[in-house]
């Protein structure tokens, strides 16, 4: 049974030519995922979600934070410690109470990930890793799912659309044609560590959400083999191709149990082992004389650091600069906890078990969250 339209609220974009109401019908009836509910999961929700996608699911296991709500604007202030797909779904209803909602506040995995995507046609990533970002490619690759891929950092962004339908049976490129390797851990930053001007994730969001709707009602030349990158600082757009490559398709996952096998984590380099403490240890060992306390960030990060005293020594210098730490033992620290475990892999591999080597977990700013909240 057909789902009925109102006119009145999609009009706008119903008297477009070529679009109308069989258009609207076919996103009436469209069932789309979006995996984090986050930068570029918030405003590809917005939009799908006013364009009266009937169907719209979005998995997220974490909690909205005072640090996002200067890009994910679907939040308010008074949701922070809450669910991010909870509140989004209780939001995005407001907005277009005649679509299902649908709220999953859960993080994917290789376990969740197949049955989830068994019930959509579409799957956006919204994701910021890229252990995760490896596991959704293999899982709609495996399922025959289209793909709306998109990420940012600092002030460039990238959109792509994976596994589309050719003839013969063939499928367009994959993520795992454009990165067939993925980067080791302290090869590319994410949005915690390298940061992101707010209004960059809005615009490659609401390009996913653009190229979801092109895909549903048959308008437009979606991105299918093509990447395009934008430049927020010199508004430039720059579209490469990306051409389907038969070697990779050994890399992927050809069977279930082989997927739910995978270690993705493993696989991006985040598999090996420092000891991490939590805020609250931190806070109790700093000031104390017999510890070496060190931020390995870049010089011009913020939030400085002023609370306690520290070296700084980046993570690029590390390994040339360890005879600076003097005592037995050491606490790294960094922004989100992502490069102080690389830190801490180094200087552990260094001198083994003549100091004891500790990552600060969730990185400074944890330290600080934890210092407002005590």
């Amino acid at each position: 049974m057909k789902k009925e339209i109102s006119y009145e609220r999609y009009q706008r974009q119903m008297i477009l030519p070529g679009f109308g109401e069989e258009a609207q019908q076919r996103l009436s009836d469209a069932r789309v995922l979006v995996i984090g509910a986050g930068g570029l999961g918030c405003p590809a929700l917005q939009y799908l979600t006013a364009a009266g996608v009937g169907t719209i699911g979005m998995a997220d296991g974490d909690m909205v934070s005072l640090s996002n709500l200067h890009r994910q604007v679907l939040f308010h202030t008074s949701d922070i410690g809450k669910n991010k797909a909870e509140v989004a779904a209780a939001h995005l209803q407001q907005l277009n109470p005649e679509i299902s909602i649908m709220s999953i506040p859960e993080n994917v995995n290789n376990q969740n990930l197949l049955q989830l995507l068994t019930g959509f046609d579409i799957v956006i990533d919204g994701t910021d890793n890229f252990a995760t970002r490896y596991m959704i490619n293999d899982a709609c690759v495996l399922m025959n799912k289209i793909l709306v891929y998109g990420a940012v950092s600092r002030f460039e962004g990238q959109v792509s659309v994976f596994n589309y339908p050719l003839k013969q049976e063939e499928r367009s490129s994959n993520y795992r044609d454009l990165f067939p390797e993925p980067p080791k851990e302290d090869e590319v930053l994410n949005c915690a560590d390298a940061g992101v001007i707010g209004v960059l994730p809005g615009i490659i969001g609401t390009m996913q959400a653009s190229e979801t709707i092109k895909l549903i009602t048959g308008q437009g030349n979606p991105l299918v083999n093509q990447l395009l990158t934008f430049n927020a600082m010199t508004n430039q757009f720059f579209t490469m191709k990306v051409a389907a490559k038969k070697e990779t398709v050994s890399l992927i996952p050809d069977t279930a149990a082989a997927f739910q096998a995978t270690d993705y984590a493993w696989l991006c380099g985040a598999s090996f082992q420092v000891s991490e403490i939590d805020a609250h240890t931190f806070d109790g060992l700093i000031g104390q004389h017999h510890i070496d306390v060190v931020d390995v960030r870049e010089p011009d990060e913020i939030p400085l650091v002023s609370e306690f005293q520290h070296l700084r020594i980046p993570l690029t210098q590390i390994a040339t600069a360890s005879e600076q730490l003097k005592s037995d033992t050491v606490v790294v620290f960094c922004q989100s906890g992502k490069r102080s475990r690389q830190a801490a892999k180094l200087l552990s591999e260094q001198f083994g078990t003549t100091k004891s080597i500790h990552s600060l977990q969730g990185g400074i700013l944890a330290w600080k969250t934890f210092c407002q909240t005590k």
